[in-house]
């Protein structure tokens, strides 16, 4: 009676009618490239079909697919981290901070962050603020959006995300410094300006 529950909840002519949309926008979120994204669902449906004998049914399908697809996410970023074209884009962005005195370090008075509203609830729920957020990580460098995707989103520790990217744990710090100033500065131009000005 087991095996028979467990091949109906396990098939994979039904994956990716059933999951293949949540699987997609999984990688894309993360890689954000359609081509990659497609690949990367396709990899994870074929890992799936070779080794969906070996699932113990201790989680559902889709969270055993989305497992699979994260580990293929991990490999891609794996990958891409030796090429040339991932290399850092070193732009530095010590101009928003202060470079003597007492207040070394912190944010100039002309570049300081805008107050955001308190009603942050309402806007985890904005359809339109997510699709802000996407355009807005899309135009970080790829590895600091990488970087960015691996600790903010997926919740890495330093150590692994270091051990992805292929960086030294400075480098590391630096580019989530570099990644949250950079998108900080475009959701307040693309998001809460804007709103500001419509008000």
């Amino acid at each position: 009676m087991e095996t028979t529950i467990e091949k109906k909840t396990l098939d994979p002519t039904r994956w990716l009618e059933t999951h293949g949309n949540c699987l997609y926008r999984y990688a894309l979120m993360r890689v954000r490239d359609v081509a990659v994204a497609e690949d990367l669902l396709q990899e994870t449906l074929l890992a799936a079909i070779g080794s969906h004998h070996t699932h113990a049914g201790r989680s559902s399908e889709r969270t055993w697919l989305i497992g699979i697809m994260k580990h293929k996410v991990f490999d891609y970023f794996r990958r891409i981290a030796r090429t040339a074209q991932f290399q850092l884009i070193v732009d530095s962005d010590e101009d928003s901070f202060e470079r003597d005195g007492p207040w070394r370090g912190h944010w100039r008075e002309d570049h300081a962050p805008l107050s955001w509203p308190v009603d942050a609830a309402h806007l985890l729920e904005s359809r339109e603020f997510w699709e802000t957020f996407d355009r807005c990580l899309s135009r970080l460098p790829q590895q600091i959006a990488a970087a960015f995707t691996l600790r903010e989103i997926d919740g890495l520790a330093s150590t692994e995300i270091c051990e992805i990217l292929h960086v030294t744990p400075n480098n590391l710090w630096v580019m989530l410094h570099r990644g949250r100033t950079k998108l900080r500065n475009l959701l307040e131009t693309e998001w809460f300006s804007r709103r500001a000005a419509a008000a």
